[in-house]
């Protein structure tokens, strides 16, 4: 039987499409055995206090990014949960008021791991900890500062904080706070200390002491090259990306990636849409706001302001909800349909900026981070529960298991081991 043009064009697509299932099928199996073997850890996950409580909490299946059903679904074993307080006056008031909002949210993760769930998650303060409650079967909750704010004038809350479970902290967040300036001030060229401040100094001095990690993914670039001269162990960038790809001041340019690869860090690469492809999600953000003006044109749906919904009563509150969300689900469906023409900001966006870093500081100087719950999230990796995608996009380009592994966590172990050595050298004099 004689073949046409047609005929071999049919059988090489059916042939192409099974070679095509065949690698997706194994490229799967062996992501997931990678992502098995590996101690996955996501080093920045915020939280809101109002989900650790006995009726609302992460064993059950919130809206939240990150809770215990979708670190199971997503193979994550370890998340580091935030103790975030943002930026107010340097005053005694605004101290003392984000001192009791850190407080809070220690007390929250603690009510988790000691009340909640004690047997699916423990809280480690060090690296073998972590290693020890994976092999016990157990999800890991670990603590970080985002800014440093909430310490006040008095230098012996960073022991307290350490006390409390903190294993790292950063000095600064949106604005310039009593410690070191803010990477916000880059947008006026304004700034407080023109770096670190005196405190912020001896507050460094002090977490070297006490074996706390300092991240540097909000401070001011001159603020982080003043952390780099004066710590005597290796720094973190709990959550930022590679300027060079995503010009963003959260961001951190070769100058400073550099200097993890000298002084022996890790930064930990930032599933944040406007710090992986700024232009991208405006583009994309733009094409889905207009497709919510035209669901809600034909809903006949007008958005309306805060005060304006304050005023409605409560059985009108809840039409309107009611309403919106109808809007919004359409809208998410016909921007499905959208992506192929505009595509958001996704997993091989982020990947491309660990191969950057990869490839600039070494493997051994980059990992991973999310930033849920606190604006974080990429197409393919929206909560915790698409953990296994990025695994899947390393293994597609050729990452190794080891390399994987370094990737995942033990880069991030590394540093903690070795910031753990420091101290207890310093402790001994």
């Amino acid at each position: 039987m004689k073949l046409n043009l047609f005929n071999l064009a049919l059988i090489f697509s059916a042939n192409l499409a099974v070679a095509q299932q065949d690698n997706g099928e194994t490229l799967l199996k062996k992501a997931k055995e990678i992502h098995e073997n590996v101690i996955t850890i996501d080093t920045h996950a915020d939280i809101n206090i109002n989900n650790f409580t006995e009726e609302k909490n992460y064993t059950m299946n919130l809206g939240s990014q990150v809770t215990l059903p979708k670190m199971d679904a997503g193979g994550l074993d370890v998340a580091w949960f935030i103790v975030y307080t943002g930026q107010d006056e340097l005053s005694e008031q605004g101290f003392k008021s984000a001192h009791e909002n850190a407080m809070g949210k220690f007390d929250a993760i603690h009510k988790l791991v000691n009340d909640f769930a004690p047997e699916q998650i423990g809280l480690a303060t060090n690296a073998q900890e972590v290693r020890d409650l994976v092999a016990e079967g157990k999800k890991v909750a670990m603590i970080g500062v985002e800014n440093g704010y909430p310490i006040g004038n008095n230098i012996e809350n960073v022991e307290k904080f350490y006390d409390l479970g903190a294993r790292y902290m950063s000095l600064s967040h949106q604005g310039h706070s009593q410690l070191s300036d803010s990477n916000t001030g880059e947008a006026n060229d304004e700034w407080l200390h023109n770096g670190l401040s005196k405190l912020g100094k001896e507050v460094i001095a002090e977490m070297n002491r006490l074996g706390m990690m300092v991240d540097v993914s909000h401070p001011s670039k001159e603020a982080i090259k003043q952390m780099f001269k004066l710590s005597k162990a290796p720094l973190i960038a709990s959550h930022s990306s590679a300027r060079k790809l995503c010009n963003h001041s959260r961001n951190l340019d070769d100058e400073l990636l550099l200097l993890f690869k000298e002084h022996g860090g890790v930064v930990q690469t930032v599933a944040f849409k406007n710090y992986v492809d700024i232009e991208k999600n405006k583009a994309f953000n733009a094409a889905r706001a207009k497709t919510f003006e035209e669901e809600a044109k034909k809903e006949n749906f007008k958005a309306l302001d805060r005060e304006a919904i304050s005023n409605l009563n409560s059985t009108e509150k809840d039409a309107y909800y009611a309403k919106e969300e109808k809007v919004k689900l359409a809208a998410a469906e016909a921007m499905e349909l959208l992506k192929p023409e505009i595509a958001p900001v996704g997993v091989s966006d982020f990947v491309d900026h660990i191969d950057y870093m990869v490839d600039l500081i070494g493997i051994e100087h980059v990992g991973i981070s999310s930033d849920f719950d606190g604006g974080g999230g990429i197409d393919g990796w929206e909560d915790a529960s698409e953990t296994l995608n990025i695994t899947m996009e390393l293994v597609k380009r050729g990452y190794t298991e080891e390399e994987i592994a370094k990737l995942w966590g033990e880069n991030l172990l590394r540093v903690m081991n070795e910031v753990d050595a420091v101290a207890a050298e310093l402790q001994k004099g």
